[in-house]
């Protein structure tokens, strides 16, 4: 049987097909910045949503809109772009610490600002907290991994802050800042566990609020009570009426002896 295909229906066929090679060819074309940032927030998206360990490759792929083997063309496997995306987190925390923290004056308020910022962090991406406690924390490697230089470099901000009330004198001498630095996101992390096991809201403003109220009363000098004037001029007449009542004791007693004898 003989099928006679118009020109016309040729011609729309040969043009489908040519936007086709073009659409191909424009995403080839894509610039290697644009494809890893797209295949990063395509693998945010995918651990947030399945966890590292049901993540598939092809899943982060398919989200992406590339080809399996184009991400091997910038990472490893699997666990190179677990690193990659939770240290896009950490970074841009780091940047945000870096706009925002010169503009806040005074001690509480920059510890205040600290707490609440790491609190606001995790409640935003619970996902990226996830993957950092479960699984960069327990990495064999952490202690060697530039993880550790970035959690250093947010984490002892509030240190300088401590270092400097000590200095002021605002903070009693002797304290530890590491402690101080560890009694703080130890208690935020414990804190937010419940909500990263979605088992629990987590209210950032209460929770900075308690945190400050406990290291307000352990940290700070204890301020003398200063006596108004009016109170020590009270506590002055008072001596002086005691002691005058005193001298009255002893004269009636003098008298009373006189009047005996």
């Amino acid at each position: 049987m003989l099928v006679v295909v118009s020109k016309a229906f040729r011609h729309r066929i040969s043009r489908s097909t040519m936007s086709k090679v073009q659409t191909r060819r424009q995403v080839r074309r894509l610039p290697p910045e644009k494809r890893i940032a797209d295949i990063l927030a395509a693998a945010k998206a995918i651990f947030d949503e399945k966890g590292y360990n049901d993540a598939l490759i092809t899943d982060i792929a398919d989200r992406a809109g590339v080809v399996e083997g184009s991400i091997y063309r910038f990472f490893a496997n699997k666990r190179d772009l677990l690193t990659r995306v939770v240290e896009q987190w950490y970074v841009s925390m780091l940047d945000r610490h870096e706009a925002d923290f010169p503009a806040v004056q005074g001690t509480w308020n920059q510890i205040r600002f600290l707490i609440h910022q790491h609190l606001m962090a995790i409640k935003s991406e619970p996902g990226l907290a996830r993957l950092l406690l479960q699984e960069i924390r327990l990495e064999p490697g952490y202690r060697e991994s530039n993880f550790l230089r970035l959690n250093r470099a947010y984490s002892n901000r509030i240190m300088e802050v401590v270092k400097r009330a000590i200095a002021n004198q605002e903070f009693r001498p002797g304290l530890s800042p590491i402690l101080i630095r560890d009694l703080v996101y130890g208690a935020i992390e414990h804190r937010a566990w419940a909500f990263l096991r979605r088992e629990g809201e987590l209210d950032a403003a209460a929770v900075t609020d308690g945190i400050i109220d406990i290291l307000v009363s352990g940290l700070g000098v204890a301020t003398p009570k200063v006596e108004s004037e009016q109170a020590q001029l009270a506590r002055r007449l008072e001596a002086v009426t005691a002691e005058l009542e005193l001298t009255a004791a002893r004269l009636k007693a003098v008298l009373d002896a006189q009047r005996l004898a």
